[in-house]
């Protein structure tokens, strides 16, 4: 049996704003990692280097622009969550003048994996929610960076 992990973030940007923000490698690098190549369309690759050390991989498999993206993902060189066993789906909602963010991360081995990655995004969406509201979330202090 896997494991899920859903969280959910309001910001204070529109749908566009922050759907650009979750498929612009430059935007992307603003909140998160240091190398990024995303293809944002169906099977197109989704790539992000966190710190020359732990690069996540994946495919994308669901993009409705301003609306919801889904993509594989995983680590490399990571036998527990290899690449692409792992399922992100982001659901973005008009909301208020803003966007609430629906996040689900399934697909994880066992509770000790989704702990873990449940803490590094909610790390990683509140830098996002800085970024897209135009602020600035400073250095990235996470473990991961």
């Amino acid at each position: 049996m896997t494991e899920t992990f859903h969280s959910e973030i309001e910001i204070a940007a529109p749908q566009a704003t922050v759907f650009a923000f979750l498929t612009d490698p430059d935007k992307i690098l603003r909140w998160m990692g240091t190398k990024a190549t995303v293809e944002p369309h169906p099977g197109g690759i989704y790539l992000l280097s966190m710190n020359d050390t732990h690069t996540a991989r994946g495919h994308f498999t669901e993009v409705i622009p301003v609306h919801r993206l889904a993509y594989s993902f995983g680590w490399e060189d990571h036998e527990n969550v290899p690449p692409g066993s792992g399922l992100i789906e982001i659901d973005l909602i008009e909301k208020d003048g803003g966007t609430l963010v629906r996040f689900t991360h399934g697909g994880l081995p066992d509770e000790k994996e989704r702990d873990s990655h449940e803490k590094g995004w909610n790390h990683y969406l509140r830098r996002l929610a800085v970024a897209a509201a135009g602020g600035d979330p400073g250095p990235d202090t996470s473990p991961e960076a």
